[in-house]
């Protein structure tokens, strides 16, 4: 099984088993996802909620109506995504069970390309399994590919596309740039740098004084082609050097230097929509106006800043560069550059392709981004989509190289029975550690346990509004295909288009909700049509405010002259006295529905009193 020495000859039946193995893992997480996904019969993705719901449209038109959240997550969405839920949903397939069969098809497709990928680099199936292997517990560690919306897109197109780059083939990877476009548009950038260093790196290689030959056995890469000269690498440029490697320079073919032009040429052509599309959600809020908002803080909804250099910087899942929880083998991939410098030790590197120059060259460009999304906030949206995807990738890759390496590496140093013994349970500790992962794989789905109060919705005419500040208010527009008001899920605050709308529905629902004079709760009803009140039995208790996962985070914002904190405190100050709210003193009479944890008023009955 570990038949992967550089000596002997790779046969199919080695790259097919190792393939299997890599197969198996990422399909028993998927299954493992699926678990969960029909676990019950109300089960939605965390951020499915946002951006699935809306395509109920596509089985019913008439769900959904003048709703400010469903056209806002619209008109956002990528065209290929919307595209491929609007196909499937022609067939008359519901939008949330393509969201939760989705994720095995792409998990199966991330693995084929990344497995062939890594094979291309280093033409060992041990290696493209250890990439696979780490690559998939990476991502099931986290909610990306499983929530089926557009960024688990990036996983499979962005392998793909490296894929097509390395073998050089022209039509299927400007295929690749295109769906990139179409599903997760930020990755064309990086993509697009790619292919600029890769069309002025001149097609620089190293390797010990001759081009190997067979298949995979190029020289090794010269980091020339990061485009700023051997000291882009620092200290292991000058280990090379120092080694006995010597410098090569060959013209790169005329069809690669083709498609590094016609792939920008379909990289412009599949951006240019989206820089000249006008939206009624526009502009991107402003550095400034961000910094004003406590959404933007800890303790806000898209807590972005952060007092903490290190954690803004570093850890922080919207402004850092650190991909968060990633496999522990992942930093593995950060030796590569130090085994270089040490290929009589690691004979295996004769191996590696000079193709593996991309590695440094998605570094670059992911850090290059991160840093311009930083300096135009939040017009590239946020830095860490362009490291996190990437650097995970990039990480999974090397770090099947070294392992392979490292590995055949002990059957030089030690007897083969010993080194075998060590590879195996080198390997068994890389398959084992899920075990060790709290809730892996974490998909994130919301599981729905106010069933009753589903149906009831459900059972209103299509065009309802219901009002509410809780926590449950975000799952009635997937679990009962009715509109609300506003929800946390929605606060989303990057265009001020739509937040602004958002946030003054919010603003006047809060002082609606706790103010002594029920004009207030009479005047939103009027304005903005509402049906129903969905209130929890506890909302007017002196604690609810404190523990409202969305109210809280303004409690804790220093500046007082926001309105909508000012709304939130002083509502928090009411609740401290034995008085109650006006809408508290109209529960009964107005109830149109109660559950043992909620109580439904009915619109026309609040409006008509007092």
């Amino acid at each position: 099984m570990l038949n992967y020495r550089p000596q002997k000859t790779i046969t199919a039946c080695d790259r097919n088993f190792w393939l299997a193995l890599s197969l198996s893992f990422a399909i028993i997480c998927a299954l493992m996802g699926l678990q969960k996904a029909f676990s019950a019969e109300y089960v939605v993705q965390d951020d499915a909620r946002q951006h699935v719901f809306w395509m109920q449209r596509f089985l019913d038109k008439d769900l959904f109506p003048n709703d400010l959240i469903a056209d806002y997550f619209q008109s956002v969405a990528p065209a290929g995504y919307t595209q491929l839920y609007q196909t499937i949903a022609n067939l008359g397939i519901s939008p949330f069970l393509l969201n939760k069969l989705l994720p095995i098809a792409l998990a199966i497709i991330t693995t084929l390309y990344s497995f062939h990928l890594c094979m291309g680099l280093l033409p060992i199936p041990l290696a493209g399994f250890i990439s696979t292997l780490i690559l998939n517990q990476s991502i099931w560690m986290k909610d990306d590919l499983v929530s089926a919306t557009p960024r688990a897109f990036v996983y499979p197109l962005f392998l793909a596309f490296l894929y097509y780059l390395q073998r050089q083939s022209l039509l299927p990877c400007l295929v690749a740039i295109a769906l990139t476009g179409l599903f997760y548009p930020q990755y064309v950038l990086v993509e697009s740098g790619i292919l600029i260093l890769q069309w002025g790196m001149g097609n620089w290689e190293w390797g010990i004084g001759h081009r190997a030959s067979g298949i995979g056995q190029s020289p090794l890469p010269s980091w020339e082609g990061l485009g700023v000269g051997w000291k882009g690498w620092g200290w292991v440029a000058s280990g090379i050097q120092n080694s006995k490697f010597k410098i090569q320079n060959s013209k790169l073919e005329a069809k690669n230097s083709k498609l590094p032009l016609l792939g920008l040429a379909i990289a412009v052509a599949v951006m240019l929509p989206y820089v000249f599309k006008t939206s009624d959600f526009g502009p991107a809020i402003a550095l400034a106006d961000a910094k004003n908002l406590p959404e933007f803080w800890p303790g806000g909804r898209s807590e972005f800043f952060d007092p903490n250099p290190y954690s803004f910087w570093i850890t922080s899942k919207r402004s850092g560069f650190v991909p968060a929880r990633m496999a522990i083998a992942s930093w593995l991939g950060l030796l590569l550059p130090l085994l270089l410098l040490y290929p009589q030790k690691f004979p295996l590197l004769k191996k590696l392709s000079s193709r593996a120059i991309v590695l440094p060259q998605i570094a670059l460009v992911a850090f290059s981004l991160f840093l311009a999304a930083h300096a135009l906030l939040f017009r590239l949206h946020l830095p860490a989509r362009y490291t996190t995807h990437s650097l995970q990738v990039l990480l999974a890759l090397a770090s099947g190289i070294v392992l392979a390496v490292f590995l055949d590496a002990l059957f030089n140093w030690f007897k083969p029975a010993k080194a075998r013994i060590a590879a195996v349970l080198v390997l068994l500790v890389l398959v084992l550690y899920p075990i060790s992962v709290d809730r892996f794989p974490r998909t994130y789905y919301k599981t729905g346990k106010a069933t009753e109060l589903y149906r009831f919705f459900q059972k209103q005419p299509k065009d309802i509004t219901i009002a509410s500040l809780a926590e449950e208010a975000n799952n009635l527009p997937s679990f009962s295909q009715r509109s609300i008001l506003v929800g946390r899920e929605y606060a989303i605050p990057y265009h001020v288009g739509y937040y602004s709308q958002f946030r003054e529905r919010t603003l006047a629902l809060v002082r609606a909700q706790y103010s002594p004079d029920l004009a207030a709760a009479r005047e939103i009803i009027k304005k903005y049509d509402i049906d129903f009140w969905l209130l929890e039995r506890s909302a007017f208790a002196p604690d609810y405010i404190a523990k409202n996962r969305w109210l809280k985070g303004f409690l804790s914002w220093d500046k007082t002259e926001d309105k909508l904190v000012l709304a939130v405190r002083e509502a928090f100050a009411a609740s401290q006295d034995a008085t109650l709210p006006a809408l508290a003193n109209i529960v009964e009479p107005c109830s149109a529905f109660e559950t043992e944890k909620y109580i439904v008023l009915d619109g026309k009955c609040v409006e008509g009193n007092g």
